[in-house]
């Protein structure tokens, strides 16, 4: 399966096992922006429905939802739409339970399909790559599958920290990597992955704040640490340099609050270079808490970053001037070996 098809089985099954759920957004019920929910209305009946595309509308029925004793799952279009919202998920959702003194709580699993599209598609209105609002909210969780593998896994620990703990989490879907199928040669479907049956869930969990760690070659000379389609792209770097001697280690965050740092020191150490690869801005993007994380850790080799401009996203072919790419990921990998 692709990681839409991943993400459209999860919430099948979760609806089938928890009635109290509901799913719900902007044309959710033919398949939202991104055709993600499609057929989800014939599965989960009148528990699956559309709203009206406003942000506020949206989280507010979570607020509302979660209160009730539900567990909403709602979804918005993408996250420039996030930015109308953001108040209600910062001073509302994610501090209810604090503020009340765990009297009150209104769990949720928000889905926005996330990061920018490398084809600049919708312009800077609805290609959005910052995710600076979300990285200083207490208690706030972030995920950030990036391959249908984890997919799922990831999107059932939000489910079950929602329903449990009565977290707020924040669900982010590449958008750009939905239909990818391939990694490193068109036809080798590297980037599917079968869908587990329920028996295997629990061997497959993906723990809040783990990382998941790629190796090529030695695995000795160059540690990437990236999420979303930097993954992707990170990989595709390191087969290229594992073919010129070099070892790589790639490690995919997964989960951008709380960042996975035990993981992510422990694999910087092991080599002494780091690049890190950020598809946010590199002002107020996620590089800049790895960068904190390495220093918190003790980290004293050598450290790059090739992360976004500092600048919206234009529409079409020009988007590739402003967000991170292949070739700035084999320069910055270059520059480090080099050291």
């Amino acid at each position: 399966m692709t990681l839409a098809q991943t993400v459209n089985a999860a919430l099948t099954d979760a609806l089938a096992a928890r009635p109290h759920l509901r799913v719900f957004g902007p044309g959710t019920t033919r398949g939202g922006r991104h055709g993600v929910t499609a057929g989800l209305r014939e599965r989960g009946g009148d528990r699956v429905f559309d709203t009206l595309p406003d942000a506020t509308g949206v989280i507010g029925l979570a607020l509302g939802a979660g209160l009730a004793g539900l567990l909403p799952v709602p979804e918005l279009t993408g996250l420039a739409d996030l930015h109308n919202g953001e108040d209600q998920v910062r001073v509302e959702a994610a501090t209810m339970s604090f503020l009340s003194s765990g009297a009150y709580r209104n769990p949720m699993v928000l889905r926005i399909p996330a990061l920018a599209d490398p084809f600049g598609i919708g312009g800077p209105l609805a290609n959005d790559n910052s995710l600076a609002v979300l990285r200083d909210v207490p208690g706030l969780v972030v995920a950030a599958p990036a391959r249908a593998e984890d997919a799922a896994p990831m999107l059932r620990t939000c489910l079950a920290a929602a329903e449990v703990d009565g977290s707020v989490c924040v669900f982010l879907e590449p958008a750009a990597l939905y239909q990818t199928r391939d990694l490193y040669q068109q036809g080798d479907n590297e980037w599917l992955a079968p869908y587990p049956a329920p028996e295997r869930w629990a061997g497959e969990h993906a723990p809040i704040g783990r990382a998941r760690i790629y190796t090529l070659g030695t695995a000795q000379d160059l540690t990437i640490v990236t999420y979303g389609g930097g993954v992707r792209m990170s990989l595709r770097v390191a087969a290229r340099l594992a073919a010129d001697g070099y070892g790589t280690r790639v490690v995919d965050l997964r989960w951008l609050s709380p960042l996975p740092v035990a993981d992510l020191v422990r694999e910087s150490l092991a080599t002494g270079r780091v690049l890190i690869v950020d598809e946010t801005r590199r002002s107020g993007g996620v590089g800049e808490g790895v960068l904190a994380a390495l220093v918190d850790g003790a980290f004293v080799g050598s450290a790059r970053r090739a992360a976004a401009a500092d600048a919206p996203v234009p529409l079409g072919p020009a988007a590739q001037h402003v967000l991170v790419g292949e070739d700035a990921i084999t320069q910055g990998a270059q520059a480090l070996l080099a050291r």
